[in-house]
């Protein structure tokens, strides 16, 4: 016990550097996303080819190489990034792939009969979309959304490759110098099921906390 509380301020410090990553990331993801969604609805036959490449190719191939990609090849062409940003910008093009297919599931389990009859009864396109499409499309896309971030925080894991001071790092310096394994690694799986568990109460207390959301889940 008392060499877990050893290890405790270390992994304090690399929790926040974990949580600034992910946060960091999962925002610029999820913004990504929703324009990547919205540009699609918006110019289909422009930009429905691209789209579908985008999403192929980013949910087709591991985070690892994007990561690599990004850290060392725009080093090359004389685009340098700390590792903490290339991280947060590797992993943010990377959710945004994800973030959009879940808004394009989210918006395309809304009944079309629904927008159809609102346009007959003469309501406005926002009005539909604030009374009609957002309450649906939350209550499909929240948890989702909740999942997504969680899956960000665990891959924000892989950024120890380039020596970003976050838990698995700081988990794997540990042993390296203690040559110790189950008090390190404990504290490492233990600061992310804090992470990630604090996520999914957030996301539970926000669908109970929205009256619509409660109304349409």
């Amino acid at each position: 016990m008392n060499a877990l509380l050893q290890l405790a301020p270390r992994f304090g410090v690399a929790m926040l550097v974990t949580l600034e990553v992910s946060v960091v990331a999962a925002l610029l993801g999820l913004v990504g996303g929703f324009a990547l969604h919205t540009l699609r609805i918006a110019f289909p036959r422009a930009l429905a080819y691209p789209y579908r490449f985008y999403v192929w190719l980013v949910r087709g191939t591991p985070y690892l190489s994007q990561l690599l990609l990004v850290y060392f090849g725009l080093a090359v062409i004389g685009f340098t990034m700390t590792a903490v940003q290339a991280t947060i910008v590797s992993l943010g093009c990377y959710s945004a792939a994800y973030f959009a297919e879940i808004f394009r599931a989210g918006w395309g389990s809304i009944p079309r009969g629904q927008l159809e009859a609102a346009r007959a009864f003469g309501i406005g396109r926002w009005a539909a979309f604030r009374a009609i499409e957002l309450p649906q499309a939350l209550a499909f896309i929240l948890p989702l959304l909740a999942n997504q971030v969680i899956l960000v925080i665990k891959e924000s894991a892989v950024a120890s490759i380039i020596t970003v001071p976050e838990l698995t790092m700081t988990a794997s310096d540990i042993v390296a110098s203690t040559y110790t394994y189950i008090g390190p690694y404990a504290m490492l799986i233990a600061c992310y099921w804090l992470m990630t568990q604090a996520v999914a109460l957030l996301a539970k207390r926000a669908t109970a906390s929205i009256p619509f959301l409660r109304k349409t889940s």
